[in-house]
């Protein structure tokens, strides 16, 4: 199953690269992550997405000694725009540190062009105009070959794409976490934008795997995230259990039904699941592919959503930097 994304056709399911270097406990050793990005060129995959702050750019800097001797196979995206220093994080998009964090991660990535570069999120202290123009200059330098935006509210993502076309819009969405249908989904198809789900697998609880939150190591992300608290996942895995039961009916993997699920959105959607794992990794290329029936996916969706999931996606620090329509608090 081909998308179109930044101008090229582009397997649906790419590989979100995160969790090789940061957020989701303990990485892999180096040889391990070195053969799954090697491994799923092999497969297929033609769709890498990093970031300046994945592990303070070790990310990109694996990215470039794994694979980037195959350069020519696949879309290279990568992101700025999110800024730590120390304990403290923030959102900076102003066309200075847009282009500076830009040739730091060219530098990391040892290539000279990244195909598609995001905005990680919204910077309400810039106009959206200057930010933009930052994207289009490095357009014209060659530097990148289109640009997004994550995590962006429909209303910005309107904006920015009057200043200049936006490639991409990068959200989380999944079957539990459905804020790009107040508005951001419908946006997209009608402006043409492709739609690129991180977490399309829940961050994980969707995979069939994990069971006891309680077990993540303290590095884990998860373990500040309400749906994965003592008070809420208990609730949550029951429902994911239904669809699990479904999955099993169907006859696939839980991380297949639930990728399946968000390329069945639109013609637009494509996924990037991430993994630790080379059978999973595969598992996820395949769901693009393997047989599910219509109405297994409208199931899915019926079993797993808003009104079904207890707790809010992201911890209360968090909150503030995200531009995504949110729900009515219950």
């Amino acid at each position: 199953m081909k998308r179109t994304l930044a101008g090229r056709e582009v397997h649906a399911i790419g590989l979100g690269c995160m969790n090789l270097s940061w957020a989701y406990g303990t990485p892999p050793a180096h040889e391990v992550k070195v053969e799954l990005l090697n491994t799923a060129l092999d497969l297929g995959y033609d769709h890498f997405d990093t970031s300046n702050i994945y592990g303070g750019g070790k990310n990109e800097e694996l990215l470039a000694e794994a694979i980037m001797h195959r350069r020519s196979e696949f879309l290279l995206a990568s992101k700025c725009g999110i800024v730590v220093e120390g304990p403290k994080r923030g959102v900076d998009c102003s066309p200075e540190s847009i282009a500076a964090n830009l040739d730091k991660s060219l530098a990391r990535l040892k290539t000279d062009h990244i195909d598609l570069y995001y905005m990680h999120r919204f910077d309400p202290k810039v106009p959206i105009a200057d930010s933009v123009g930052a994207m289009v200059r490095a357009m014209e330098a060659g530097k990148i070959g289109a640009y997004g935006v994550s995590e962006w509210s429909s209303a910005h993502i309107r904006e920015a794409h009057a200043v200049h076309p936006v490639a991409a819009v990068q959200p989380e969405y999944s079957l539990w976490t459905r804020n790009v249908e107040l508005g951001v989904l419908d946006t997209c198809k009608e402006l043409g934008i492709a739609l690129v789900a991180f977490s399309s697998t829940g961050r994980g609880a969707l995979g069939g795997v994990l069971r006891d939150p309680s077990t993540l190591e303290e590095t884990d992300l998860r373990t500040k995230m309400p749906r994965f608290n003592a008070e809420n996942w208990p609730k949550n895995l029951a429902v994911i259990e239904q669809f699990e039961a479904l999955a099993k009916e169907v006859g696939v993997a839980p991380a297949q039904l639930a990728n399946r699920w968000v390329l069945e959105q639109g013609d637009n959607c494509h996924a990037i699941p991430g993994t630790t794992s080379i059978a999973h990794m595969e598992e996820n290329f395949h769901a693009a592919t393997v047989a599910i029936p219509a109405d297994a996916i409208a199931r899915a969706g019926e079993i797993i959503n808003h009104s079904t999931v207890h707790g809010h996606r992201y911890h209360e620090a968090i909150r503030p930097t995200i531009d995504t329509e949110e729900f009515a608090e219950a």
